[in-house]
């Protein structure tokens, strides 16, 4: 497996600074694999892929040290927060597909300045991929609650643990998707997609989870950028978990649940994060998010135990559990600095290097 990691960059006072090109530039061998994203604002790390669950961890950490070092040569720092506690204005990066996507897009391209965590893992081939994705659709829900790190949006309480999740979401091919079938129907249904002339390219297929057009992995694309390196250690065990456990059970049908169902799941995700209830992928009813995190992981506990991460999943969720989401701990911070965002912003610029 690997982990995406998109970050924001932001200036001594926590503002959001269109600073990327120029620290991309100015980066060094030493600071790790560095790429710009579709804000001047933002780069984004990757770890290289692992087994191991300690070597994830590491590389997590070393690609957030990378990336500082390469942002002081800017005199900017790295925030691994969703979405902005300050305003922010966003410059597109500027290269032609891009800018394309910028005049066809209009405000929800140029609102865009949103961070995910993507996690790939590795998959046998497209017909255990796809039958991966019909089978993981259903807890992917969780993973956003216990990712759910951006409260902020233009200033302002958004309401919601997760407001990434809302502004990600009005790309026409985000979100849940059906039960595929087959490697052909997936396909079909990208191509399908890039033929109603909606998106630029198959790239722009922005599903919670999908078969990456680029390695031989099911990327699970639906969580915030995580505050603190232990909770994308932990994202990532529980997203090869969701994988490994659906791989074991192609042979069983697929839970056949409405792409209408899942979406309200993933909103009720968003707004409460680990703060409230969540849908229960057990019975489509509210219950408490301790209650469906557990459920969670009892569903992957087989994968955990063989991978040998269970021990490290149960450790990483207990000190989640204490310390509260990123959305939670954000707006802590921004109660005992009697509402300065910018404090914030830096609060968590220094838990993005913890």
């Amino acid at each position: 497996m690997g982990v995406e990691e998109e970050l924001l960059l932001v200036d001594r006072e926590g503002a959001p600074v269109p600073r990327a090109q120029a620290v991309l530039d100015g980066a060094e061998p030493a600071d790790g694999p560095l790429e710009a994203e579709f804000m001047e604002e933002q780069i984004e790390t990757a770890t290289p892929p692992h087994a191991s669950l300690t070597e994830i961890a590491a590389s997590l950490r070393a690609g957030r040290a990378g990336a500082q070092a390469a942002a002081d040569r800017e005199d900017a720092r790295v925030v691994a927060v969703a979405t902005s506690p300050l305003p922010f204005a966003g410059t597109t990066v500027s290269k032609l597909r891009y800018l394309t996507a910028r005049a066809a897009f209009g405000i929800t391209a140029r609102e865009q300045l949103t961070s995910g965590c993507h996690v790939h893992v590795a998959v046998a081939d497209d017909a255990e991929g796809v039958a991966v994705l019909d089978r993981i659709g259903p807890w992917l829900a969780p993973l956003l609650a216990i990712s759910a790190n951006s409260p902020y949006w233009q200033g302002v309480d958004s309401g919601y643990a997760s407001f990434r999740s809302q502004v990600w979401a009005r790309w026409p091919t985000a979100g849940p998707t059906r039960l595929f079938g087959t490697p052909e129907v997936y396909h079909a249904a990208v191509e399908a997609l890039v033929g109603t002339g909606t998106i630029l390219d198959p790239a722009m297929v922005y599903f919670d989870a999908r078969l990456s057009a680029t390695y031989p992995t099911v990327e699970i694309r639906v969580a915030d950028v995580c505050l603190s390196a232990d909770t994308a250690t932990l994202l990532a065990a529980l997203a090869r978990g969701l994988v490994e456990t659906a791989a074991r059970s192609v042979d069983d049908p697929a839970p056949d649940v409405p792409v209408e169902i899942l979406r309200t799941a993933h909103w009720r995700a968003g707004r409460s994060g680990l703060s409230g209830e969540l849908v229960d992928p057990r019975t489509w009813r509210p219950a408490p998010a301790h209650d469906v995190v557990g459920a969670l992981v009892d569903h992957v506990r087989d994968a955990l135990v063989d991978a040998g991460d269970l021990d490290a999943v149960t450790e990483l969720l207990g000190a989640l559990w204490a310390a509260g989401d990123g959305a939670a701990r954000q707006r802590a911070w921004a109660a005992a600095a009697d509402g300065d965002l910018g404090a914030v912003a830096l609060r968590a610029a220094d838990e993005t290097l913890a």
